[in-house]
């Protein structure tokens, strides 16, 4: 089966890759197991000097490599390059903490006993095209900064990315099968997840393909890390700067990606003595986005990645309608040609509804009205996700207050949600397992080892 790149604001078809054989994957699972033997030995040092080189690598040619990106699935190009040097600063922030973070820890015990981390092996990231980069780097370079090896399984639509992934480590210096792509669908996944020599495995994605996923790994006895869907809810209480809330909620909702995203804002949980003046000020604010072609730098918001991904949000933007949902904005295509969709806001919301009961993949903004604080957070924690969430409110004590009250891996105070190297990140309930970045994330896939010497 090909794989292929394609444009989503032109749907031009750009380039076509032919899929590995058996026998071709094979020899790359081969590839990273002989990497491994050597690279487990290899310094913190020696493994270091090569991050550097890669984040340095990065920042060099962000240009080059965000292009890919918003050529392949409508990234765009006033956002794109951003998104690359968040790489190369990942790539830094473990190239500088990874020898400390996985250091020996002493134990308080009789005699002398410490726990140390070694590496697995062979890792096996099964990874999403919303943000190709980034979504990959944060897996391979704590995991490959840990000692252990990568193969990649990137989503079909971004074959050009994947493959650039691959030549950045490469240029960077690191050995022959240290990272790898593999050029594979999705059919493929489970013979390179059961072979003996991959030790685990990572995804990002949809509630079923972790759920696939897991449950292959799980009956192999493999370590899985899993950071699947969101319905994320933005609470915004009524003593905030609305012009400036409203602003800040646009942003969480589009996140530079049209609203692609795991993270981004998507149910907006509003006091009722605000909403109206909320609504027409999220509409105001909207309005003035400019949609269109993803290479123009004035452009605002892009194509959706693909033709199902835009008829998914339609079908359930239109089905919201039909329950009662009242449009404020948008709510229709924007073009004939390329998969795009107008920025939407929603009124008149509530449970039932599929912009209110699932996961929106796409610009839609959904305005639910509380009016107590206890309506907050039940509505916040009425879904079946859990991954982040944020709070609006001038009173920064009662916003802590309700902090371990709300169902979600990351909790953002009067700001927007957002991932960092330096803070873990990861959900709850349907939003997955396990966390990526920080301390937490780089110990994900090590062997934490008891040591006792008496």
């Amino acid at each position: 089966m090909a794989i292929q790149s394609k444009n989503p604001a032109t749907e031009e078809l750009i380039k076509t890759f032919e899929e590995l054989s058996d026998a071709g994957l094979s020899a790359k699972i081969a590839k990273a197991d002989e990497a491994f033997k050597s690279w487990k030995n290899t310094t913190f040092a020696e493994r270091r000097d090569l991050m550097k080189k890669l984040g340095a690598y990065l920042r060099e040619h962000a240009e080059e490599i965000s292009m890919l990106q918003s050529i392949e699935m409508g990234k765009t190009v006033a956002t794109g390059p951003a998104n690359v040097l968040k790489c190369a600063a990942l790539a830094d922030y473990y190239a500088d903490n990874a020898e400390k973070i996985l250091s020996h820890e002493a134990l308080n015990m009789e005699g002398e006993n410490y726990v140390e981390f070694d590496p697995l092996g062979i890792v096996l990231a099964v990874m999403p095209w919303n943000f190709p980069y980034w979504q990959v780097y944060r897996f391979a370079v704590p995991a490959i900064m840990a000692g252990n090896v990568g193969l990649l399984k990137h989503a079909s639509n971004v074959p050009q990315c994947a493959e650039m992934i691959e030549k950045t480590f490469r240029e960077a210096g690191f050995p022959e099968g240290v990272f790898q792509n593999l050029l594979i669908g999705s059919a493929k996944v489970e013979q390179v997840i059961r072979d003996p020599r991959v030790m685990a495995v990572t995804l990002t994605g949809s509630e079923k393909a972790g759920s696939d996923v897991a449950r292959i790994a799980g009956e192999e006895i493999k370590k899985s890390v899993m950071e699947l869907g969101g319905s994320d809810p933005f609470i915004v209480f009524a003593d905030v700067d609305i012009a400036k809330v409203a602003g800040m909620a646009i942003t969480a909702r589009m996140q530079g990606n049209v609203g692609q995203s795991c993270i981004s804002a998507k149910r907006f949980i509003v006091e009722k003595s605000i909403a109206d003046e909320f609504t027409k000020e999220v509409v105001a604010q909207i309005s003035k986005l400019i949609v269109g072609d993803q290479l123009d730098p004035k452009t605002n918001v892009g194509p959706l990645a693909t033709e199902s991904i835009r008829a998914g949000v339609e079908q359930q933007v239109n089905e919201s309608i039909a329950k009662g949902a009242k449009i404020e904005y948008g709510a229709k295509r924007f073009s004939d040609k390329g998969y795009f969709y107008m920025p939407t806001v929603l009124s008149n919301v509530t449970k039932g509804m599929p912009v209110y009961d699932d996961e929106v993949f796409g610009p839609v903004m959904p305005i639910i009205i509380f009016e107590t604080e206890e309506q907050a957070i039940e509505i916040a924690n009425d879904t079946p996700y859990g991954l982040g969430s944020s709070i609006f409110t001038k009173d920064v004590e009662r916003a802590k207050r309700l902090v371990p009250k709300i169902d979600a891996g990351n909790v953002f105070i009067n700001s927007v949600v957002k991932s960092d190297a330096r803070a873990p990140f990861g959900g709850v309930k349907k939003s997955g397992f396990g966390r990526e970045l920080s301390d937490y994330g780089i110990k994900e896939f090590v062997n934490i080892k008891n040591v006792s010497i008496n």
